[in-house]
């Protein structure tokens, strides 16, 4: 692709608790806050062709296309179109993505794209689809909620409890050095009075995870008609499975590499087996390194999602890849899921690190629910 990435930058990641450290913004503005911020740090970026915003949970106050009004609320072109994508976890990823799309097609010249999400004002599920509980569909397309999947896909692929202890132990570990580490945050803004990613608990070490019970065989139960005869081992501990927390990411796109900091190499997103949930994100990460024609061996630095520990525990297991060159800040078990917003968060921490280790190539890889999937591969210019 001929798409630059001028700057991308995240809020911290707060809990989604009446006293979370974002609870009391509103998601428009967050992503306000961004705009005024990359504005900043890459003067121009508000005079946009379009907004893109990733956004799972889209009612209350998510609802009425929350990037129309992010748009208004951060003063953009009225020029500027805005677009709200639900892609799941996937979401804020795929909003970047497509945004290229368009810039490489030349619909746009500029963009500013990412996600939100307030899980304090709008939690999981709490859309109410009637997708989730509808039993007309064939079994294998109902709907699963991710931490049932991620029991599944551990039990299917052989995943033990103890290899997810480790990943779990090792994102919360370098989540809580990365804190002290100012290349590792410098994309990382401070919103009111939050300047950290609140969720970190360093304290989570193997000796501690060890006896944690696995949490998700009640809920499960709800759900044994989608699973049918199929005998789970429930594995996840609630340390397992990523905080739900508050949070948004953005990048400012344009066509032209003049004061980029990164260039965007190729993108892929996928579907994937809704049966087979939360592997999407491997077949996307593998177009998209077909699609460049690299491997992992030619990566600097990954950022790949930790759709709870099952996921990246699989890839370590699976894939010829340096764990030192993986998640080297801590990943989503440690800092928390803010689910739309989680790709273009990523994306942000992904060039941090890649100045870390003045590292060029850099891979974000993004899974979620029922078959969603996508990946992007970056080279760092700047």
């Amino acid at each position: 692709m001929s798409v630059y990435i001028r700057d991308a930058l995240r809020t911290p990641r707060g809990k989604a608790k009446p006293d979370g450290g974002l609870a009391q913004q509103a998601p428009q503005g967050l992503v306000a806050a961004l705009v005024e911020a990359l504005e900043t740090r890459a003067p121009g970026a508000k005079d946009t062709d379009a907004l893109m915003l990733g956004c799972v949970g889209q009612i209350g106050a998510q609802g009425g296309n929350i990037a129309m009004v992010a748009k208004l609320a951060a003063g953009l072109p009225d020029r500027a179109s805005a677009q709200t994508i639900n892609a799941y976890c996937a979401s804020g990823l795929v909003a970047i993505g497509q945004a290229a799309a368009l810039i490489e097609t030349g619909a746009i010249d500029t963009a500013l794209a990412g996600g939100v999400e307030m899980m304090s004002a709008v939690g999981f599920m709490a859309d109410e689809a009637s997708f989730y509980t509808d039993r007309d569909l064939p079994q294998a397309a109902q709907y699963l909620p991710v931490a049932i999947a991620a029991d599944r896909l551990a039990t299917r692929e052989g995943v033990s409890r103890e290899a997810m202890d480790a990943v779990t132990a090792t994102s919360q570990a370098r989540a809580a050095a990365a804190e002290g580490n100012a290349t590792l945050t410098a994309s990382r803004i401070a919103v009111a009075d939050l300047a950290n990613d609140e969720c970190v608990r360093p304290g989570l070490t193997l000796d501690k995870l060890a006896p944690l019970p696995a949490a998700f065989a009640a809920f499960a139960a709800g759900y044994r008609d989608v699973l049918g005869t199929e005998t789970i081992a429930y594995t996840h501990s609630i340390a397992h499975a990523p905080p739900i927390c508050d949070g948004a990411g953005l990048a400012a796109l344009t066509r032209t590499a003049d004061g980029a900091r990164a260039k965007i190499i190729a993108y892929a997103e996928v579907g994937g087996d809704p049966a087979a949930s939360l592997t999407a994100g491997f077949a996307a990460m593998d177009k998209v390194l077909a699609r460049s024609g690299l491997t992992l061996a030619d990566i600097d630095r990954i950022e790949f999602m930790e759709a709870f520990a099952v996921t990246i525990a699989k890839f370590l297991r699976d894939r010829d890849v340096d764990p030192a060159r993986v998640n080297i800040s801590g990943g989503h078990l440690a800092k928390g899921h803010p689910m739309g917003a989680t790709g273009a968060i990523l994306l942000s921490t992904l060039l941090d690190t890649l100045d870390a280790c003045d590292g060029r190539l850099g891979l974000v890889v993004v899974t979620g629910a029922s078959g969603v999937g996508a990946a992007m591969i970056v080279e760092q210019l700047a």
